[in-house]
């Protein structure tokens, strides 16, 4: 601004200036510039934005500046353009911007100031002291709320006006200008996507369903002297919220019409026909294990006692609420029969399904 003026006044090259004025009026350009008077320039100037996205209603704005020349100020006057900086330019309003519902929550170097809604406008915030105080030269700033900004992105400008008034009219005392941006900014954003690892096996290697291997478990020749065991394993996870609940479906052992009955909650007994599962380690007879992994869903109750067996269609073997880490049940098969067992081979086919609520 002061190089302009400069230009203009002449003041450090009279000479040039008066060979100009004498080529306008020979020219017949018009009359010659009459310069506008202002104090000193406030410094250290700032302002900070809560958010500097188009478009964003209730935005917190705060400006800092250093008044050059303390005294009797009555008030400030904030104007945001759009256009330029320069004091002698008149300020376009931002497209969008709206100062109409500014507050000031905050004031820091001076106290006092309220903002003056007669002569406040829809990019201009006047503050008014009443009464009139005295403002010491320093450091003062500002915080407003409930500023929209402007709709566009880009670049804008505030120009800081202080004056003897009450209203913000008359000369300026002090004034100085600063940018600030408004930019579409980075939305950042990432998804965590619902899944349910399900899988089984006759094994499986440690909580890698990659591992599983196997879909026949063989308990070998039934007779009425032993009983036949066999186990298969599964592992499950989820992020759902709401945990997920492992079934089984399927029947007993049959061999064409002939059927090994279904256990209801036993214990094992040689020589007597019998079919049933648990998940658990047993020991009449030595078979299975207990359910591993860091997650907190468990075996259901009628399949959570060690040595006692069942096996029902349709029947919830285990569940947990909440999301859940891995969890390796392991599921042991008892199959005994009675001497008069009809011979044949005998088989069952179980679907064990994992369903999850997310």
């Amino acid at each position: 601004m002061g190089a302009r003026g400069f230009a203009r006044l002449g003041l450090h090259a009279p000479r040039l200036v008066l060979v100009g004025i004498l080529a306008l009026l020979l020219m017949g350009v018009g009359p010659f510039f009459v310069p506008r008077v202002f104090g000193a320039q406030l410094t250290a100037r700032s302002l900070q934005l809560s958010d500097n996205k188009p478009g964003v209603n209730n935005v917190i704005y705060r400006t800092g500046f250093t008044v050059a020349t303390g005294g009797s100020i009555g008030s400030m006057r904030i104007q945001f353009c759009s256009n330029s900086a320069l004091i002698e330019d008149p300020c376009t309003a931002p497209y969008g911007f709206d100062a109409l519902n500014a507050q000031l929550e905050s004031e820091s170097g001076v106290s006092g100031f309220i903002i003056s809604g007669p002569d406040s406008t829809v990019n201009e915030i006047v503050l008014t002291q009443a009464p009139l105080g005295t403002v010491p030269a320093g450091p003062v700033s500002f915080t407003f709320s409930h500023i929209m900004n402007p709709a566009d992105a880009g670049s804008y400008y505030v120009k800081v006006f202080t004056y003897t008034s009450s209203d913000g009219s008359g000369s300026p005392v002090d004034f100085g200008a600063m940018a600030f941006p408004i930019n579409g900014g980075y939305d950042v954003s990432a998804e965590v996507p619902p899944y349910l690892l399900f899988c089984q096996g006759v094994t499986i290697t440690g909580f890698n369903c990659s591992t599983a291997q196997g879909d026949l478990v063989s308990v070998g020749e039934l007779s009425a002297a032993t009983t036949s065991t066999g186990t298969s394993q599964i592992l499950a996870a989820t992020n759902a919220s709401s945990g997920y609940a492992i079934s089984v479906s399927g029947g007993t052992m049959t061999s064409g019409n002939n059927i090994i009955p279904a256990m209801t909650g036993q214990a094992s007994q040689k020589g007597t026909s019998q079919f049933g599962i648990n998940l658990r380690a047993n020991n009449e007879p030595v078979v299975g294990q207990d359910v591993d992994g860091a997650g907190t869903a468990t075996v259901r109750p009628n399949y959570n006692q060690p040595n006692i067996f069942r096996f029902t269609d349709g029947d919830t073997l285990a569940s947990g609420s909440g999301v859940q880490d891995f969890r390796k049940y392991t599921i042991s098969y008892i199959v005994n029969v009675a001497s008069g067992q009809t011979p044949g081979v005998y088989s069952t086919t179980l679907t064990y399904i994992c369903l999850a609520t997310f």
